[in-house]
């Protein structure tokens, strides 16, 4: 099984990269999501660490971003927390996803948390900054304080290019991004 990891910039298009792959995806920022609504063992962590700002369960995403907006630095602890929760379901889809050919690791911090193996095909998806901020500016949830607190955690879209073996041009469209698919697809398999 091959595992390609898809690196880029927040609202680069990742997952919509990830998703035309046509493979199973492995969808970090839905597994959070999930953890939220539904692990009552993290609830209770992030309680006894934020008692001002975590309430009741599920955790709301607004008493997060509180926490977050608050200390810089809650910021890390939270993602300290989470990931050790994600990092586990990935374990348990990739075990699931055995005879896949192909596995997609959609993953923010995939380098930053060490999470990626040597022999991983790593992708980076590069969007122009306009169409990212356009992008971003659109989302319900969008703050521009906690993305720039996001931003500052992650290693920068340039050290992440420099580390892929692919780079996909996102400009949003479908027909695109499958041809670029199709082209990298041929060099892993010749």
């Amino acid at each position: 099984m091959k595992r390609i990891g898809i690196l880029g910039d927040i609202g680069s298009g990742k997952s919509f990269v990830a998703r035309s792959f046509g493979y199973p995806v492995f969808d970090a920022d839905e597994e959070v999501a999930k953890i939220y609504k539904k692990d009552k063992k993290v609830f209770k962590k992030l309680k006894k660490l934020f008692p001002k700002f975590i309430f009741s369960f599920p955790v709301d995403k607004k008493e997060i971003s509180n926490a977050i907006l608050e200390k810089k630095i809650n910021l890390k602890k939270i993602v300290k927390i989470v990931h050790i929760e994600v990092k586990k379901r990935m374990i348990i889809f990739l075990n699931r996803n055995q005879g896949s050919k192909i596995v997609i690791l959609d993953i923010p911090l995939l380098l930053e948390n060490k999470i990626n193996k040597k022999s991983d095909i790593l992708i980076f998806v590069d969007s122009h900054r306009k169409d990212i901020l356009k992008r971003l500016t659109k989302r319900k949830n969008y703050n521009k304080k906690i993305f720039n607190l996001f931003q500052q955690i992650q290693l920068s879209p340039k050290l992440k290019k420099k580390k892929s073996n692919f780079i996909i041009k996102n400009n949003f469209k479908k027909s695109s991004v499958k041809n670029d698919i199709k082209t990298i697809l041929n060099k892993i398999y010749k």
